[in-house]
């Protein structure tokens, strides 16, 4: 496998691999706890604030959330193909956090909730311009055997600035519980710091291809593992409304609004801690059974919500949420990257990730209406079911999928250590 950067010379031996997270894997860490701090300390409370404040109904804050969440996933495609196009993965990278950490702290000028959805729709627009050259980077800046490593390293970081973030909102909200405005300044000051450590301390990676150009986004270079693996995870992110359910369900359950960024908290930080210790286990038994593991455990956090009652449950569902996110944010992306190979790899992981775009498209819409005509509850069951027939069937295809890739690749047959790692 050919590799891109600098990062790699400096690596050339298995222990000096694994004796140190490369630069640009701890760069951009920092630059994830930095933009999460300022994200999940206005997230948790947006839902309050729109729900507390403006008067919106679930239902618009569902569509406010897959219309977000939908347009930072269609965004993935075109960036990830114009990175490998460019064989520069730094430009995108800064854009797509500059965007998005500009638009938090105008969210304090609203007044209605249109003009939060447009603050959504760009600030997840410059999450869709970043994910897919910053994935490619983080990966061509480890080698194969510690990917996983170097994805759960990063989610832990990415994780503990989530947990950061929620603590400063409840301290404010504490102080003086309408001041959801003052979230959305202070928000400002980490997003800040974020832009000047890419600008600053982030080297790029990327090769441009020989003929200058790139292939057109299309799935034509999805081997079948991959594409079943894609279509599990189209169906999952259907399932898996937006967290904003979760903290609107915390509230419906009984939960002071105020406290409800500490439940956050509470879950980041058990994802910070399980992420990189995950990670390094991905290396070592394969990330698909980890996948599977995670994708089981959301089905039982969600069935948890669904089936709670009072104030207590959110605080133990919220702890139990981190283990599933540990094992599968990062996770699902390392594992894309095995089954994708060396060659146009942001292309790739944008086409995944606009698979999951599509899906997410209706799910928090469709989560919002069940809530407002059926039942409280009753999103939270559907997402249980479909996220348990999807671990079903990543547990029922995993030999398949094993063979299948090692076929693809040239390697062990699935059973040995090699094939397990790379599977």
């Amino acid at each position: 496998m050919q590799r891109a950067g600098s990062e790699h010379a400096k690596s050339a031996g298995p222990s000096a691999a694994r004796s140190r997270v490369p630069r640009n894997v701890r760069m951009m860490g920092l630059v994830s706890l930095l933009t999460d701090a300022s994200s999940e300390m206005v997230y948790p409370v947006l839902p309050l604030f729109l729900a507390n404040v403006l008067g919106a109904p679930v239902a618009a804050i569902g569509i406010i959330e897959s219309l977000a969440e939908a347009a930072a996933s269609f965004m993935r495609i075109a960036s990830g193909w114009y990175s490998d196009h460019l064989g520069r993965r730094k430009p995108l990278i800064a854009l797509g956090y500059a965007l998005s950490n500009l638009a938090k702290p105008v969210l304090a000028l609203t007044a209605t909730w249109p003009a939060v959805l447009a603050l959504r729709l760009t600030d997840r627009l410059g999450k869709g311009v970043r994910t897919a050259p910053r994935d490619a980077l983080i990966s061509e800046s480890a080698s194969e055997a510690e990917r996983g490593r170097s994805f759960g390293v990063h989610r832990a970081l990415d994780t503990l600035g989530a947990a950061i973030g929620p603590l400063v909102a409840w301290a404010i909200l504490t102080l003086s519980p309408e001041a959801y405005r003052t979230v959305f300044l202070i928000s400002a000051i980490p997003g800040t710091l974020a832009i000047v450590v890419v600008l600053a301390f982030v080297r790029d990676t990327g090769t441009r291809t020989a003929s200058g150009r790139s292939p057109r986004p299309s799935f034509r270079g999805f081997g079948r593992p991959l594409v079943a693996f894609t279509a599990i995870s189209g169906v999952f992110a259907l399932a898996n409304s937006s967290d904003a359910m979760l903290i609107l369900r915390a509230q419906d359950l009984g939960a002071a609004p105020a406290l409800i960024p500490l439940m956050y908290v509470v879950f980041n930080l058990v994802g910070a801690l399980l992420s990189g210790p995950f990670g390094a286990r991905s290396d070592r038994i394969g990330r698909r059974r980890l996948i599977t593991f995670g994708f089981f455990g959301y089905a039982l956090v969600y069935l948890g919500f669904s089936l709670a009652r009072g104030a207590i449950s959110p605080w133990w569902l919220f702890a139990l949420y981190g283990i599933p996110y540990a094992a599968t944010e990062g996770m699902t992306r390392a594992y894309v990257c095995d089954l994708a190979g060396s060659e146009r790899r942001g292309t790739v992981l944008g086409a995944y990730t606009f698979v999951l775009g599509f899906a997410a498209l209706p799910s928090s819409t469709i989560a919002g209406i069940l809530w407002d005509t059926v039942s409280h509850s009753t999103p939270f069951l559907l997402s249980a079911t479909l996220m348990g027939s999807c671990a079903l069937a990543l547990l029922v295809s995993g030999r398949w999928l094993d063979r299948q890739r090692a076929e693809s690749c040239g390697s062990e047959p699935a059973g040995t250590l090699e094939a397990d790692t790379i599977a």
